[in-house]
This record gives structure tokens, C-alpha cells and sequence, in this order.
């Protein structure tokens, strides 16, 4: 086992919630693959002036999910989808096909992958990292209407 050479923190912060806001994105895929929702996002906290909190993200789905994942190389995103397609592929001895082949993967896609987020904010800003952004993840082959809730908590 490795140590750390060093480990720091900043000085704890504290605010008052002073609101909860909620509002619900509406998303219309093109079929399977990944949406990008970092930028929505961000407008609604800067719409709603969020300041220090947590935002809350939840999928109203299950053949679609929310993942937050490396923004900067696309590459990374046509490998992820080649990697579910593996680990649930549609030509696989599913019972449950009731909407089609890709039904039942959908369904095990969404249960590897996750159905919220919840993301610091500070100073009015998602706290990701350089290279992450929020996605939506669909798994189904056609095109859907998907909900996304979105719940801020904390001081505005």
C-alpha cells in the first residue's frame, strides 16, 4: 500500500439555506449515445442565482441514465457506449423484451450507470473538475423525450 505525501483542505465554509428550487429539463434525444447537459445547468443556477449549495440531479427513466464523465477527448464517449454495449448487449437471451431488443439492456445500462447526481456549488458554479461535464446517457435506439429533474439547495 501507497501513502500520501501530502493531504490539505481548505478552511470549512458554512451557509444558511436560505431556498430549495426546482425546475425540470426536458430533453429530446436522437437515440442512443450521450447529450451533453453541463451548459443547461449551469444556466439554471445562474438563472436562479445560486451562490452555495448542492444541486440535485435525477433521471425519471430507467432505460436512460445521468453520468458525469470527461468532457474534452469524444472519444472517451464512443468507448463508454462501446463498453455498456458489451456488458448488456442487445443480442443477448433477454426475457423481458416487451418495447423491442433493446429494451432489457436499456433497463441493465441504467442500473450500471446512475439515475441522479448530486454536485457541490460554489460560488454560484458546478464544482467539476477540468474535464468533467454532466451527461444524460441514452440507451435506447430510437428517440426519446426524457425529464430531468433539477433541485438546487442553498443560498441564492
Amino acid at each position: 500500500m501507497t501513502s500520501a505525501r501530502s493531504i490539505t483542505h481548505s478552511a470549512p465554509s458554512a451557509i444558511r439555506i436560505e431556498t430549495v428550487v426546482s425546475s425540470l429539463l426536458t430533453v429530446q434525444t436522437s437515440g442512443a449515445g450521450f447529450v451533453d447537459l453541463t451548459r443547461e445547468v449551469g444556466k439554471f443556477l445562474s438563472e436562479i442565482g445560486a451562490r452555495e449549495g448542492a444541486l440535485t440531479l435525477f433521471i425519471r427513466h430507467t432505460s436512460a441514465s445521468l453520468t458525469i464523465q470527461e468532457n474534452a477527448d469524444p472519444s472517451v464517449l464512443v468507448d463508454l457506449m462501446t463498453t455498456l454495449d458489451r456488458l448488456a448487449p442487445q443480442d443477448f437471451n433477454w426475457t423481458h423484451d416487451t418495447e423491442g431488443p433493446d429494451d432489457m439492456p436499456a433497463h441493465v445500462r441504467t442500473m450500471l450507470t446512475e439515475t441522479s447526481l448530486h454536485i457541490p456549488v460554489l460560488s454560484g458554479k458546478l464544482a467539476l473538475g477540468t474535464w468533467q461535464g454532466i451527461y444524460l446517457i441514452e440507451h435506447r435506439a430510437r428517440p426519446h423525450r426524457r425529464e430531468v429533474v433539477l433541485q438546487f439547495v442553498g443560498a441564492t
